[in-house]
């Protein structure tokens, strides 16, 4: 029914158009995104590490309760840093946000080592990037960590997060039908906190160039990023890039109501908007046994982003990792190491 259904909707509404240089534009303004900003940021604690250097911050978006971040770097770095925007995944797990990738003085919690062992291969990606001389900034967006709603949770056996993050699965579709009658979006909400953290993130006097990079509904958050903020100096999209033609009825409904904003297949397919940065550098990282993400479309994601960046390959690096759907320790280094290339020269 799906694939029919598909057939009709390319013909009267041309659905996956090539786009041209107004998709930037254009989608943004389809999405909804939010112009916001990080207002009033306080500091609410510093701490050391070893050698590393970390602050809790917090600020406000206008809305909802306080952005809560962590700010990572060497302990003893001089002058201004590198600075990257890590965007924490999705997941299914809300009760947490930042800390999914970045640990604070008190370390992690029982279920987010579950999870770090699972897709980051066992580690806090962010330490491990402010170790090697960057400015790493990770926040809580929008219905994660400290920006999360309160929800009524059944008693069982289940920790507090565990429970909570069952009763925030169906939520989500409250979220998305909200922001859908408000005008905007999951994804333009959700962007628009991120831009907010990236242009906080570049005033520091102790931050040069800035670049993001994220896993899963944190590589969606990074392609957004790398499309709607002209000054994303690099971009790392790990585990989420595929075009939506070739998951039409088998992939759809394991992702997130933000991979799907209404409007953008009017305008394109998804690897139309993560290449629309071209030819400002971009890594693509595929995880060829996910399990999201059918390999086909993933090869032509692969296909259509060279496409754009035929006029300036070097932009544009691929990594095909023969895993399932992670950010395991080889693709992070990989990316650290292209990261520090081009932040840091």
């Amino acid at each position: 029914m799906f694939a029919e259904l598909a057939g009709i909707a390319a013909a009267q509404l041309g659905t996956y158009p090539a786009p041209g240089p107004e998709l930037r534009a254009a989608a943004r303004e389809a999405i909804g995104v939010l112009d916001l900003s990080a207002r009033e940021v306080r500091v609410e604690r510093t701490w050391t590490d070893g050698d590393l250097a970390g602050e809790e911050l917090s600020w406000s978006v206008g809305f909802g309760p306080r952005t809560r971040a962590f700010l990572l770097r060497p302990r003893d770095a001089a002058g201004p840093l590198p600075g990257v925007v890590a965007l924490h995944c999705h997941a299914g797990m809300k009760w947490a946000g930042k800390e999914k990738i970045a640990d604070g003085p008190e370390g992690p919690s029982p279920e987010v080592t579950r999870l770090r062992e699972s897709i980051y291969g066992g580690r806090a990606f962010v330490n491990e990037l402010a170790r090697r001389g960057f400015a790493v900034l990770a926040h809580d967006v929008f219905v994660w960590g400290s920006r999360r709603f309160p929800l009524e949770t059944e008693d069982g056996p289940l920790s507090e997060a565990d429970r909570y993050d069952l009763a925030a699965k169906p939520h989500e579709h409250e979220v998305a039908k909200h922001c859908a009658a408000l005008g905007t979006s999951f994804a333009g909400v959700v962007a628009g906190e991120d831009l907010a953290a990236a242009a906080y993130l570049r005033s520091r006097p102790d931050v040069g160039l800035v670049g993001c990079a994220g896993l899963s509904g944190g590589g969606l958050r990074a392609g957004l990023l790398g499309a709607f903020d002209p000054e994303m100096s690099a971009v790392v999209v790990a585990a989420m890039t595929s075009s939506y033609r070739d998951m039409i009825g088998t992939h759809i409904a394991r992702h997130t109501w933000m991979f799907y904003p209404p409007g953008l297949p009017r305008l394109g397919d998804w690897p139309d908007l993560v290449a629309a940065r071209a030819p400002q550098p971009l890594m693509v990282q595929y995880a060829l046994r996910d399990e999201l993400f059918p390999e086909a479309g993933m090869r032509r994601a692969h296909a259509m982003i060279g496409e754009r960046y035929r006029d300036a390959p070097e932009g544009y690096e691929a990594v095909f990792a023969d895993v399932p759907h992670s950010f395991d320790v080889p693709m992070q280094e990989r990316a650290f190491d292209w990261l520090a290339r081009h932040l840091k020269g």
